[in-house]
């Protein structure tokens, strides 16, 4: 169903983004790979290709930049301008700060990626995708968009707005064959935490001790699913936590076997 597909992963050179291009690409899909850091984009490139055979084209993008990301869209050649699947992956969050404490900077980045990078690059995919009356926009929330947890708080209102977005967007795009998906993580280990705390590799692997975490290929898995569904049928939103993640304040401390 996905074979030879155009799929758009932003976020593409680490996580669940890069595990996005294994899984799409095992699938037989042709993949735009978005990113800021491009030799991580090329090496994924270079392994996709040695597995999979897999077609590729790189941007080397921020998703924050509008004007940016305006160009590379309106810039793909046309074997590649139609997009049948948008996966918006591309977020982070920064510290654990209370509002009163919080850092302005921080709150910029994780606003301008999270929600106005996941708007600026819908709003360049999904005229297209209306036109030809076909396509598909996942994006990459978070039980943090469900459930806010302490020092959470900016972070969590970015993911309850990816929430709201997904939802505006199945009104939106109602009457046409466009769906519009979100697939909300739990504990994921990644390089989320590590970027969390800029880099402390020590305070971010303590996350991840308290119980088996979930992998980004987990991840990745849920949303092809969400993409090769048929036709008549939306995942409308799909919630994944780890075993003993009940809530994301509720684990049972089982501890890495």
């Amino acid at each position: 169903m996905l074979s030879s597909k155009t799929v758009l992963i932003t976020g593409a050179s680490a996580g669940i983004g890069t595990a996005c291009a294994h899984s799409f690409a095992r699938e037989g899909a042709r993949l735009i790979l978005a990113a800021r850091r491009k030799d991580r984009l090329e090496k994924l490139a270079a392994e996709l290709k040695a597995e999979y055979g897999t077609v590729t084209h790189l941007v080397e993008l921020d998703v924050r930049n509008r004007v940016a990301v305006n160009t590379a869209i309106e810039g793909l050649a046309p074997e590649w301008s139609a997009i049948d699947v948008l996966i918006n992956n591309a977020g982070l969050s920064r510290g654990l700060d209370k509002v009163q404490e919080g850092e302005f900077l921080d709150w910029d980045e994780m606003i301008d990626t999270n929600v106005k990078g996941l708007l600026w690059v819908s709003r360049a995919v999904l005229p297209g995708m209306v036109a030809r009356d076909l396509g598909h926009v996942i994006n990459i929330g978070s039980v943090a968009g469900r459930q806010v947890y302490p020092g959470g708080n900016v972070y969590c209102a970015t993911k309850h707005a990816v929430g709201a977005i997904t939802q505006g967007l199945r009104l939106d795009l109602l009457g046409t064959r466009v769906k519009a998906s979100s697939v909300d993580p739990g504990l994921v280990e990644t390089e989320f935490s590590e970027v969390r705390f800029r880099g402390d590799t020590e305070r971010a692997g303590q996350t991840y001790t308290n119980f088996p975490p979930l992998r980004a290929a987990d991840i990745a898995e849920a949303v092809l699913f969400c993409a090769s569904r048929p036709p008549h049928v939306n995942v409308q939103d799909m919630l994944i936590m780890p075993q003993d993640q009940a809530a994301v304040f509720a684990s049972h401390p089982r501890g890495i076997e």
